[in-house]
């Protein structure tokens, strides 16, 4: 059974073994036992592997794969087995999955999917889901493959100004109806980063996510409960070690929203843009346009922030 929140170990990626080792001990402290890495996030595949030896067993991980053929997807997954030093992963996901020629690729005879119910069959995944910026894919993913969890943007400000690319709703609605995990990511996301801040170097800013978080323990809260309110499986904590303390006792101090309180926070957001408004999810005047590609570069490796 998943814990409310997971450990998104995005954030371990880019800091010291050292550093990384206080967040899961934290983690494991505070009975986080799921645990979300990917190939992309830095090193954080090998900041695990220590933990692994003596905690597999504590642990419900999940992993993920950007790649769409059932070839480049076995090399991924035996690449992260490997890198953690595992023989299974609890969980495994098509990562990022927001286009729909991408996920036709990846349900294919010679799609990503192959690898992953082989994987299954064999023992070395136990469970399949899909992460994606796009309801539209994950509602299409849903229809066409039983998937055991879908992980995807939740939180009041997507929620003023929702529109079909970017509506959770029929997500939640259909999950429920097929008994599927539901993880939420992008919670604590406040918008875009300022013009001032939105090309400076990931380690130059505030936060090492790729969108301005809240901070404060006070609006952190709020996300965490607007988002729990909507009974989702789990939260994904975001990708910056200063965050996690806050958003675990955002969770521990869990209190259910009313409807009246949901619709007041999400009127509060009226002031606020949601990510990619300028030239992705939003036009300028807040029109929909296609989803955004969450990946910037660095050092050659596309990484999501």
């Amino acid at each position: 059974m998943s814990s409310v929140i997971t450990l998104g170990c995005c954030s371990l990626g880019y800091v010291s073994q050292t550093e990384a080792d206080k967040i899961v001990d934290l983690a494991l402290a505070k009975g986080i036992n799921h645990f979300d890495v990917a190939p992309l996030y830095g090193e954080a595949e090998l900041r695990l592997r220590p933990w692994m030896k003596e905690h597999r067993d504590e642990i419900f991980l999940a992993c993920k794969t950007r790649m769409r053929t059932k070839k480049e997807s076995a090399e991924d997954l035996n690449r992260s087995l490997d890198r953690m030093g595992i023989d299974y992963i609890d969980l495994y996901q098509f990562h990022g999955l927001d286009n729909l020629t991408d996920l036709e690729t990846a349900l294919s005879p010679d799609g990503a999917l192959q690898t992953m119910i082989a994987a299954r069959e064999e023992g070395v995944i136990k469970y399949i889901g899909i992460t994606s910026h796009r309801p539209p894919t994950i509602i299409k993913a849903l229809e066409h493959f039983d998937l055991d969890t879908v992980l995807f943007p939740l939180n009041y400000i997507l929620k003023k100004y929702s529109c079909p690319e970017n509506n959770y709703a029929p997500i939640i609605k259909l999950a429920k109806k097929k008994n599927v995990g539901m993880i939420a990511m992008k919670a604590v996301a406040k918008g875009p980063w300022p013009v001032s801040l939105a090309d400076k170097p990931r380690e130059t800013r505030p936060h090492s996510t790729w969108y301005e978080p809240f901070a404060k323990q006070t609006s952190i809260d709020r996300c965490i409960w607007f988002a729990l309110s909507h009974g989702i499986t789990t939260i994904a904590s975001a990708c910056d070690v200063q965050l996690v303390q806050k958003i675990i006792d955002a969770a521990e101090r869990y209190t259910k929203l009313s409807l009246k309180d949901q619709k007041l926070l999400i009127e509060s957001a009226k002031d606020l843009k949601p990510l990619c408004a300028s030239n992705t999810f939003y036009s300028s005047n807040l029109k929909c346009a296609p989803p955004c590609t969450l990946y910037e570069k660095s050092d050659d490796v596309s990484v999501e922030r």
